[in-house]
């Protein structure tokens, strides 16, 4: 790889951390590319070249400071709280217990966590949504905390009698999947499992072992009547990075509904996402499985206050192809 080839492609990994919301892993290949541009004086337009990266480390800086503000205030009133609710929460023809889940999705992916970590517990009583709001709960302590404290939550409810082992072990599958995508190798405690009464032999047919990228799982272990999904893929229509496939992340879900945040900046992230359009081809991440389909854009909503302040919420809403 010649000089110019390695640049181009330093240019498109920060391109693409920035998008990610990744600002000092964005910012440090900028500078390495600073590096090689200044170590090579023979390289042609170096100037033009100087001054276009220079524009570009100059938006991660106002971006790392405007996350560094609104560090300050994490959390607005609660009677914003209400209205942030009542404006951005979509149910319908649901039950009561549905519709409150989705009332603190709605918080937690407007960055107000505290209070959405109060709701999401609050569910925990609730059979209907107990599962889907405890996975809500690691995905906002991993979001707003840390990893230690999501791992620590799982252990307390393995010493409670608040799941059953069946749904402790959906839990420890998920929190387990969302340490590897993080690149963080934890051994997470099982449940124990009472002793079982012997059923008759019945003989099933052969069932080969079902393996993804070196994650095997059993055949029960993971049979929620939605599946989870971690991330999806999608191709850039236009700008520098056209023709590419980025990444995004999944911070919440509920349902067949999923939800991004956005950087304000990622211009050509952004302009993929059109209220009311409906994407095809997307490619979808989770633990045991990668698919393609289509999704609609539900919302799209700028984030007014917290850590996230000036980027966007995106629902999408998974459909058939």
């Amino acid at each position: 790889m010649n000089i110019v080839e390695k640049i181009q492609a330093l240019l498109k990994e920060a391109e693409l951390y920035h998008s990610m919301g990744l600002l000092d892993e964005s910012m440090g290949k900028y500078d390495e590319v600073m590096e090689l541009i200044q170590g090579n004086e023979q390289l042609k337009s170096k100037t033009n070249l100087v001054a276009g990266i220079t524009k570009k480390i100059d938006t991660i800086v106002k971006d790392m400071h405007k996350v560094e503000a609104a560090k300050d205030h994490p959390e607005v009133s609660a009677k914003v709280q209400d209205l942030i609710k009542k404006l951005f929460t979509v149910s319908e023809d649901k039950d009561q217990d549905a519709v409150a889940l989705d009332g603190a999705i709605t918080l937690a992916k407007f960055g107000q966590h505290e209070r959405a970590l109060l709701e999401f517990n609050e569910l925990l009583a609730k059979d209907s949504v107990r599962v889907v709001a405890a996975k809500n709960i690691i995905r906002c302590h991993m979001e707003n905390t840390s990893v230690d404290d999501a791992v620590d939550q799982y252990e307390q409810w393995l010493s409670s009698d608040l799941f059953v082992p069946g749904e402790l072990k959906k839990l420890r599958f998920f929190l387990g999947n969302l340490l590897k995508k993080e690149g963080v190798e934890k051994k997470l405690p099982a449940a124990e499992t009472p002793a079982a009464t012997p059923e008759p032999t019945i003989e099933m047919p052969v069932i080969e072992d079902f393996k993804i990228e070196g994650l095997e799982i059993e055949e029960d272990e993971y049979d929620d009547e939605v599946l989870d999904i971690h991330s999806i893929g999608i191709t850039l229509e236009s700008g520098s990075l056209k023709g590419d496939m980025v990444e995004l992340d999944v911070r919440f879900q509920s349902g067949n509904v999923i939800s991004l945040l956005i950087a304000g900046t990622d211009e050509d992230i952004m302009a993929l996402f059109n209220v009311g359009e409906t994407i095809h081809n997307i490619q979808f991440y989770s633990p045991i499985a990668l698919f393609s389909s289509s999704v609609i854009v539900t919302a799209k909503t700028q984030i007014e206050s917290g850590p996230r302040r000036g980027d966007y919420s995106i629902d999408l809403q998974v459909v058939d192809t």
